[in-house]
């Protein structure tokens, strides 16, 4: 990549931790437009991959589409990534998957913490999958990933309609209290195209904090000074999540607009932090069983 892969606002955090003459300078050779051969191996190993994706009222929405491993993902070169996988009408983030939409891409394998992330653009010519024209391509550090061993099922799931509503119910509060996990999806504009990124957190149970109001506060912690998803959220304040129960299946997907906490007496409030971010929900969908996946204990 001869040009730096940085938008504006990703250099002004960098810039404010002391961090962009670093970036400026790494940044060209880490974040490439290709999958090299070490990442391209890696994902047809997956049984499930994180998409993050922004439908027609510039909402973003995180999800997760899952396959037996082999056949769900592939690299057929170094610039595409295959995903073999039907549509989802009840997925809010299905919107945002039609042919030339921007897309972001986390593979992860908890396990083993291993996790690599992508953007690029849907390219979609039937029903029974997309691929996705690379366009950045990087690994990511294995910190705050909780290891649980992760299976496709292959069993059908029985049919239920998803929960949809503008604020948390009880169960989507009680998930989000006991979460250690959680991907997030962000997007920016550059150059008049739409950059679309998904990404993890994680932390101890309980690292959310939801507020009486439904308000959500999540705890960024040090990591790769990229600042992928906040440099995004600088941008353009708006995100959405999406918090899987490893125990029955289900996913909690919300979408909503953000805010950062860059200096606040309250960051102490969360061991480790080094800032912090809310999100306002929006749109809340809870899709019980959504997910053909079993996952180990952690």
């Amino acid at each position: 990549m001869d040009t730096t892969p940085w938008h504006g606002g990703e250099v002004a955090l960098q810039t404010r931790v002391g961090s962009a003459a670093r970036m400026a300078e790494i940044g060209p050779r880490v974040i490439r437009d290709h999958l090299i051969e070490q990442h391209a191996g890696f994902y047809p190993l997956l049984p499930f991959v994180v998409l993050g994706t922004v439908d027609a009222r510039g909402a973003p929405w995180a999800t997760l589409r899952a396959g037996p491993p082999g056949s769900f993902l592939g690299v057929p070169d170094p610039y595409h990534l295959t995903v073999v996988a039907a549509p989802e009408p009840d997925d809010p983030a299905e919107a945002g998957l039609h042919d030339g939409a921007g897309v972001g891409l986390l593979g992860i394998e908890l396990e083993t913490r291993r996790r690599n992330r992508l953007n690029g653009t849907v390219e979609r010519r039937g029903m029974s999958g997309f691929t996705v024209a690379v366009e950045q391509s990087f690994g990511n550090c294995p910190r705050y990933i909780r290891p649980r061993p992760a299976m496709f099922s292959g069993t059908l799931r029985k049919a239920q309609a998803p929960s949809v509503s503008d604020r948390l119910d009880g169960r989507a509060r009680a998930l989000l209290a006991a979460t250690d996990t959680l991907f997030v999806a962000s997007s920016t504009e550059t150059g008049g195209e739409r950059q679309v990124d998904v990404s993890h957190r994680g932390g101890p149970a309980g690292f959310v904090r939801v507020a009486e109001d439904g308000t959500l506060t999540v705890p960024d912690y040090a990591g790769n000074r990229f600042f992928n998803t906040l440099g995004n959220l600088l941008s353009n304040p708006r995100a959405g999540i999406a918090v899987p129960d490893f125990a029955s299946g289900d996913l909690l997907q919300i979408t909503g607009r953000t805010e950062l906490v860059l200096d606040s007496p309250e960051i102490a409030d969360f061991d480790g932090a080094e800032r912090l971010w809310r999100l306002v929900p929006e749109r809340v969908v809870f899709r019980p069983r959504a997910l053909p996946l079993r996952f180990g204990a952690a």
